[in-house]
């Protein structure tokens, strides 16, 4: 198993079954785990591409799964939910998902999703580095380095980055954010972009709560501005 693997993690077999049949007739490589700690000794010896990670399983939940694989790796990862609740949603983001999926789901729906989390975008404008306060940003190498050393980014985070840095002081509607970041089905989901957004703010702004750089607009969307 490798980067181009899917893990995908569910204690129902059934669950697994129908999941590993339909991800490899579209061709991709899967693996499986029926709990949260058989996925995290998955996701320790072998690099995966994806994970589809199941909120409601005995032992730790998917929450809790999903914040310990975020201490392992940026691998993307989305969740499977059977609530439509709105803190499940974001409780699913704010433990690290870069999307999710409610159940019952049409599997072309999945797939669609699936290919929008691996999708990797390049900032536009031949943009490689970027200097913000004292953050340092190599579009080229996905890195990040701060005054501490390297900082993390999720997948998802820096491609939020990437794309608010290639329209740089400009005020980038939710709607456009939410499709070119998660893909064209997306567009009203706007605790998507809230959630990582605060996100990226720790991780970048020296005053998370008094940004300079990731602005918001309220009611339209969000602009990186590149001078204080």
């Amino acid at each position: 198993m490798g980067e181009g693997c899917i893990l995908v993690v569910d204690n129902e077999p059934q669950i697994r079954r129908v999941m590993r049949t339909a991800l490899v007739s579209e061709g991709f490589e899967v693996d499986d785990a029926k709990s949260g700690e058989e996925a995290l000794e998955h996701i320790r010896l072998h690099k995966y591409g994806l994970v589809l990670l199941d909120i409601n399983m005995p032992g730790p939940s998917g929450f809790e799964t999903c914040r310990a694989i975020r201490g392992l790796s940026d691998m993307p990862i989305i969740m499977l939910t059977v609530h439509d609740a709105q803190r499940d949603k974001v409780e699913a983001l704010d433990a690290g998902a870069d999307d999710y999926v409610t159940k019952p789901f049409a599997m072309h729906e999945l797939l669609a999703r699936i290919r929008a989390v691996l999708r990797r975008r390049s900032p536009a404008l031949g943009l490689s580095h970027l200097h913000l306060g004292q953050v340092d940003i190599d579009f080229e190498a996905r890195q990040v380095k701060g005054p501490q050393g390297p900082v993390h980014l999720t997948a998802k985070e820096f491609e939020l980055l990437s794309y608010l840095a290639s329209h740089p002081n400009k005020v980038i509607s939710h709607r456009e954010l939410l499709r070119a970041v998660w893909g064209p089905e997306h567009g009203d989901e706007s605790e998507y972009l809230r959630v990582f957004v605060n996100r990226l703010r720790k991780k970048i702004e020296k005053r998370p709560t008094s940004p300079k750089h990731l602005l918001t607009e309220p009611w339209v969307g969000y602009c990186l501005r590149l001078s204080e």
